[in-house]
């Protein structure tokens, strides 16, 4: 998801050529770099899916308990502590924080994990707004429209693309269209206004962000139905490079090919986007070396001695008007029954349903693998055409390009930087492609991500110094046709609640943002605790 991403022309996103060319192969040259392979705990995963924990030898309470310290939980905590309730404890299987959103850190910079920008908040998003002013990432007001600190907006060149040879500024081709391809892309980008503009019969916008705040039109639910290619092919919108560019977009955020992308998902991504800000930031996004680590500090920075990091939370049981949460001390090797008032379950749907089995079934829903690869470099990439952006996509690969993690901050303009590479596995069903994930020697890992980056840099085959990779199994939900049904279903009652971004259907920071925040409020209403809503 980048900036320019409501349309095809001029705010659209980026493309990759249609025939989704492969990851090159065959360099030669240095050795391959050294590096680790690491990732989400799988051991820790697959001892909560296999179960055989111990039974609770301590117990303890608290008020409320959050199951998951993802942006959900966080959030959901961060909101606690942000309406003066901090009689609470966050539960997390890994030794840190942060899911997805996590971010590592070597002597050249830091570098994020996983998701790595926030795009500037639409006028709807009020409760991430009003975070945002607390960590100064938006600094005042004029003429009632939000400032966005500029040091932390993303710099130029935010987006550049390989495309017939040559690098160009965005990530739309300009040159070598056809009249077809202009004709295609002219009207995607017109459909894609419409929508963007539209206000439903409700008086919500067609397409909001969060989307809790769309309309919920029949029509525009109907697009729910189809996949995003069936909706393009009703259409007659055929060209290979807006094909391109909308497979580019549904891996990008999606982690999913654009025939297995529900319609209302696809359209989403490019008619939501509204950015609300002055000085003409509206279509930017915030980003730090570190990525959305930078979010995840400054929330948990605020409840630090409220994490529980280590802890698999493994079962969960109503006990008359409260709460039994069982979870498993990987440090002490020991259970742990707390007994609550109150539990939100920050987790993904597949790991709630097999923690508290009233929630229901998990085999509707489906989740993208992807690997991460940060490259840390001597010097940075260059190539003909316009000079290195934030964001670098190639149209001959199947990769999503790299960002540069030093493309902020006061190393901006030091010669060793990191890069980091993203490859959803998205061209085969998920399972499959966890098994690839694991299966694969890291070394054969290493060599597809270096020979990929020299396929646009052969220049750099003596630069690269270390390819670390971390894998992500279940990345992110994946809006297959039927999500928004689906997200309506498997609610418990309270005093149990749900917070995650799979309640949405789709794994974007505002999401995770608004149902943690959703959690958080509902919980303190039912324990009697006085706030005013941020929703």
């Amino acid at each position: 998801m980048k900036a320019d991403r409501r349309a095809v022309l001029g705010i659209g996103a980026g493309v990759v050529a249609a025939t989704g060319a492969g990851i090159a192969y065959g360099f030669r040259g240095q050795p391959l770099p050294a590096g680790e392979l690491s990732g989400a705990d799988m051991a820790r995963g697959h001892r909560l899916r296999d179960g055989g924990f111990p039974a609770p030898t301590r117990q303890d309470a608290v008020d409320l308990v959050i199951a998951g310290g993802g942006v959900a939980g966080l959030s959901a905590a961060w909101r606690l502590k942000d309406a003066g309730f901090d009689r609470f404890r966050l539960l997390e299987l890994e030794d840190a924080v942060g899911g997805n959103a996590r971010n590592g850190r070597n002597a050249v910079s830091a570098y994020p994990l996983g998701a790595h920008y926030l795009p500037v908040a639409n006028r709807e998003a009020g409760a991430l707004r009003h975070m945002l002013r607390q960590f100064g990432m938006i600094t005042g007001d004029r003429d009632g429209v939000p400032v966005y600190d500029p040091e932390q907006l993303c710099a130029d060149l935010q987006e550049r693309l390989f495309w017939q040879g040559r690098w160009q500024e965005g990530l739309i081709p300009r040159t070598g269209l056809s009249s077809h391809d202009k004709a295609d892309l002219t009207a995607f980008e017109t459909a894609m206004r419409d929508f963007s503009a539209r206000v439903g019969g409700d008086g919500k916008p067609a397409f909001a962000l969060p989307t809790a705040y769309s309309s919920r039109d029949d029509d525009l639910r109907a697009l729910d139905r189809l996949s995003f290619a069936a909706w393009l092919d009703q259409r007659g919108w055929r060209s290979p490079v807006l094909r391109g560019h909308v497979r580019y977009a549904m891996r990008d955020d999606y982690g999913t090919e654009p025939g297995e992308v529900s319609a209302w998902a696809g359209i989403h991504y490019f008619a939501s986007r509204r950015g609300w800000a002055a000085d003409g930031a509206g279509g930017n996004e915030l980003t730090w070396p570190e990525g959305n680590g930078r979010l995840v500090a400054a929330m948990s920075a605020r409840f630090r001695d409220r994490i529980a990091a280590g802890h698999i939370v493994h079962k969960v049981t109503r006990d008359g008007d409260r709460l039994a949460i069982d979870s498993y001390d990987a440090g002490a090797k020991t259970t742990l029954r707390t007994t609550a008032r109150a539990a939100i379950l920050a987790m993904p749907h597949f790991i709630a349903a097999r923690v508290a089995p009233e929630i229901g079934s998990a085999k509707a829903h489906s989740y993208a693998p992807w690997l991460v690869a940060n490259v840390t470099v001597d010097r940075l990439p260059e190539g003909p055409g316009v000079p290195l952006a934030w964001d670098n996509v190639s149209t001959t690969s199947n990769s999503l390009g790299y960002v540069v993690a030093t493309h902020q901050g006061p190393n901006a303009i030091a010669p060793a930087s990191v890069l980091t590479w993203y490859l959803p596995l998205s061209d085969m069903p998920p399972a499959a492609a966890r098994r690839l994930l694991v299966e694969r020697p890291a070394e054969d890992w290493k060599r597809i991500v270096r020979d990929d980056l020299l396929a646009m840099h052969p220049d750099m085959d003596d630069a690269i110094r270390r390819i670390d990779l971390w894998r992500w199994g279940h990345a992110m939900i994946r809006p297959t046709p039927g999500f928004l049904a689906r997200a309506d279903t498997d609610r418990p009652a309270p005093p149990l609640y749900l917070a995650h971004s799979d309640l949405s259907g789709l794994s974007l920071f505002e999401e995770a943002h608004y149902q943690g925040v959703r959690a958080a409020e509902a919980a303190m209403t039912q324990l009697g605790h006085a706030h005013e809503s941020l929703l």
